[in-house]
């Protein structure tokens, strides 16, 4: 007897951050090599006309989950009124942020406001609440960021899941340090998150080391091994523009990642591995 797929979700993560992202992740998305992105409602590109037309791909029927990217990092800035921010005007540094989390330097009462907020602005643009919650550069999984980040889901969006960031196996890749702190910072979250009832998902790749020498065909293989039912893997397509150059270090990578998720090489490979990207009602999707 076959042995059903494996179910993923397979996440493209900043939609609103620059025109080529945006354009770049709604054709994966109508290609059918995409079933979830998030949405970051404070970037310069996100507006009502490309909120609908990305609810668009979902009429009749839904081809991708769609979640909030609660942004709280430079070189972006808080929508909501008088948010207590450490600098003038604008969020942190991610390093920043990281160091004022840990040693507890943040306002709480604040970052509840402008997560609400970013969370009120995806209501009225999309007509409903998000189907998850997850953050830009992992700033959930923060101390006190995590806590105001779980308030408003369990007020605002009781239905959704949200993103936890540790590997099915934490023990394998240890010089990937990245992944090992995201490891470590989901253990808290995961268990704050339980403490709620909120669902999170059962495991989660998609790190690697962001320079030009990286081969993503050969890297996102790896991101299978060992990767439960409806684990989550993260990744980043896009069109370089001037846009992007201006916001965001990461650019021709984005560009490769397009590439590999639209090859004819990307659903053989789920298929070699038995994986199938999962509906979000549920149910199983082959890759086209």
């Amino acid at each position: 007897m076959r042995t059903p797929p494996r179910r993923i979700w397979l996440c493209a993560d900043d939609y609103g951050l620059a025109p080529g992202v945006n354009t770049a992740i709604r054709e994966l998305i109508q290609q059918r090599r995409l079933n979830a992105t998030s949405v970051m409602v404070v970037a310069p590109h996100f507006s009502g006309e490309e909120a609908g037309a990305l609810d668009t791909l979902n009429a009749g029927a839904t081809r991708a989950a769609l979640g909030l990217h609660v942004t709280l990092t430079a070189p972006f800035k808080p929508i909501s009124e008088g948010f207590a921010s450490l600098r003038d005007g604008g969020f942190l540094e991610l390093n920043e942020l990281l160091r004022a989390a840990v040693a507890r330097r943040l306002h709480p009462e604040s970052l509840v406001i402008e997560i609400a907020t970013q969370l009120s602005v995806f209501l009225e643009a999309f007509g409903r609440p998000p189907d998850f919650l997850d953050g830009h550069q992992h700033v959930h999984l923060f101390p006190q960021i995590r806590d105001a980040f779980l308030k408003v889901v369990t007020e605002g969006a009781p239905d959704a899941w949200v993103r936890q960031c540790g590997r099915a196996r934490p023990m394998r890749r240890l010089h990937d340090h990245k992944a090992l702190t995201l490891d470590i910072l989901s253990v808290a979250f995961r268990r704050k998150a339980k403490s709620l009832g909120i669902p999170t998902n059962p495991a989660f790749a998609g790190t690697y080391n962001f320079n030009a020498r990286a081969k993503f065909a050969k890297i996102f293989p790896r991101f299978l091994a060992g990767l439960p039912d409806h684990g989550l893997v993260m990744c980043h397509p896009g069109f370089v523009d001037a846009e992007l150059k201006a916001l965001d270090s990461l650019t021709t990578l984005r560009e490769h990642e397009f590439a590999y998720f639209s090859s004819d090489a990307f659903p053989k490979m789920l298929a070699e591995h038995g994986v199938a990207l999962a509906r979000p009602t549920g149910e199983t999707s082959d890759v086209a």
